[in-house]
């Protein structure tokens, strides 16, 4: 038996906690950053403000604490992106050289441009913690996750064998890993589809159509494995689950928060109101707009819907004139 502490008591943590714990053999635990938190989710047996409607079971253990962090084997990461240094900072005493820590969270860091996965090495490895570090990522809204309909995701650890171990203890009859040694494209792919996801939103928000959405997604898909592979990702991975498989769920799928954030936008709501609308919840393309452009610049990658999107998000640009803009952009040969 495993003993699993899921960090971040947002609706992925949960549905991942439900998934686990459905799928048996681990000892769970949900943690929060808060105490009064984790006490509602506790007194309530539910996840009333992220995921309602989902009873925890009373073997999940949800806490604030920081003794299941220290006892765990594996930590599993499901803080937002831009709060994942800070509550790191704060934990990182509590853990332990020979854990495993795999990173469910999909964004960049805003001023460093730094994946998750290294983010949270850097911290770590500053307090002389050596740790595996992986990452989760693929098609699979949190909703559908805790309902126990049929998901699949990859795995990715730069050890083979240690993925092939992930893929053995969270595998079930609802969640399928396939294993990656591509930590980089399975990480940006997972983040950079938020940007087009808000795209895809804008351009359904204006009144566009079907045309629309398949060449926002297509010429999606391509500015995205240019960033990654200039990263040292893999082609063939953006290719697969984490890459095309979770861009065509987040762009048409109405249960995104970065389509609906994107769709608001576009039909002449402020971002500030759409963001107070979300109650709490995180719809983390907006941060990686500004991050993933500035990796762009950092390996001179041309990302022209990112660009886009920015000027939309922090400029407030009209969205009909960001779409002229993208169709009037000299013509180019496909690949």
């Amino acid at each position: 038996m495993s003993r699993i502490v899921v960090l971040g008591a947002g609706a992925w943590g949960t549905a991942l906690a439900l998934a686990l714990h459905r799928r048996g053999g681990h000892q769970i635990s949900l943690w929060s950053h808060s105490a009064e938190e984790a006490a509602q989710i506790a007194a309530a047996q539910e996840n009333i403000l992220f995921l309602p409607g989902f009873p925890l079971p009373a073997e999940i253990a949800v806490t604030s604490q920081l003794d299941p962090i220290a006892e765990a084997d594996i930590v599993l990461s499901v803080i937002p992106s831009e709060f994942l240094r800070p509550t790191l900072m704060r934990i990182r005493k509590t853990l332990n050289n020979g854990q495993f820590v795999l990173s469910a969270t999909k964004g960049v860091e805003k001023d460093t441009f730094l994946r998750m996965t290294e983010v949270i090495s850097e911290t770590l490895e500053s307090a002389g913690l050596l740790l595996s570090i992986g990452a989760l990522s693929g098609p699979s809204f949190a909703v559908e996750v805790a309902q126990g309909q049929p998901t699949a995701v990859t795995v990715a650890f730069s050890d083979a064998q240690i993925a092939a171990l992930f893929q053995s203890e969270f595998s079930s009859e609802t969640l399928r890993l396939y294993t990656s040694t591509d930590v980089i494209g399975v990480e940006l792919g997972g983040a950079l589809k938020n940007v087009i996801a808000i795209a895809a939103g804008v351009a359904a928000g204006v009144g566009l159509g079907y045309n629309s959405a398949a060449a926002l997604m297509t010429r999606g898909i391509a500015e995205i494995t240019r960033l990654a592979v200039a990263c040292g990702g893999r082609r063939e991975t953006l290719a697969g689950l984490s890459g095309v498989g979770d861009l065509v769920l987040t762009c048409t799928g109405s249960l995104s928060r970065n389509r609906t954030v994107g769709q608001a936008l576009g039909q002449g709501r402020s971002l500030p109101e759409i963001l107070e609308s979300l109650g709490g919840k995180v719809a983390e393309g907006v941060l990686t707009t500004k991050a993933a452009l500035g990796l762009a610049r950092r390996h001179s990658i041309e990302m022209p819907i990112t660009e886009q999107m920015e000027l939309i998000l922090d400029e407030g640009k009209d969205p009909r004139e960001a779409i002229k803009d993208l169709m009037l952009r000299p013509g180019k040969h496909e690949h």
